[in-house]
């Protein structure tokens, strides 16, 4: 099965992803894994970014798609409605599709003031993300979080929530799914 955490930057997907994955077992495919080379190398926004993260994401897609069908693969990331969003939903589908795996996709969200709050921690800065609650709530105000295409779907608002309770419920609602 592929796990898919999608939410906006500071919702808690990967603190989250790392719970979850120690809950179920597998492997942990965080979006700053694949994006980190591009941020590294190239400006962001240039087409150098955009098929920096397509080459890195298809060799990372290739090496899941080659792990057995019965090892989980929690991936984080925050699509919008944005035509590079939408083409990497539907890659992380057909790598489902691929695998011969259950798509379950968790939408990951908390109050904007919750989120304005998060977004900004020292420790987010050391991960190369983003930290300004401005931009982050622009992008809130213009975007929608993709959440179609998977086998199932939950919605989890973080706001009041620990990454403990969160990837606890994430990982009930797994193991309830007929075929899971």
């Amino acid at each position: 099965m592929i796990i898919h955490l999608n939410g906006w930057p500071g919702v808690g997907k990967l603190t989250i992803a790392h719970l979850l994955t120690q809950d179920i077992g597998g492997r942990l495919l965080d979006s700053h894994t694949i994006y980190n080379v591009a941020f590294s190398v190239t400006d962001f926004g240039a087409p150098t970014f955009y098929d920096t993260v397509r080459r890195v994401r298809d060799i990372a897609f290739e090496r899941v798609a080659e792990l057995p069908a019965t090892v989980p693969v929690v991936m984080t990331n925050a699509y919008a409605d944005t035509p590079f969003g939408n083409e990497n939903w539907r890659a992380i589908r057909a790598l489902a599709d691929r695998r011969r795996s259950e798509l379950f996709v968790v939408v990951m969200d908390c109050s904007p003031e919750e989120n304005a709050r998060r977004i900004q921690s020292p420790e987010r800065a050391r991960l190369r993300k983003l930290l300004d609650a401005s931009k982050l709530l622009q992008y809130r105000q213009k975007h929608t979080l993709l959440e179609g295409g998977g086998d199932h779907l939950l919605r989890i608002d973080t706001t009041a929530l620990t990454p403990k309770m969160c990837a606890h419920r994430i990982a009930q609602w797994i193991r309830s799914q007929s075929n899971a």
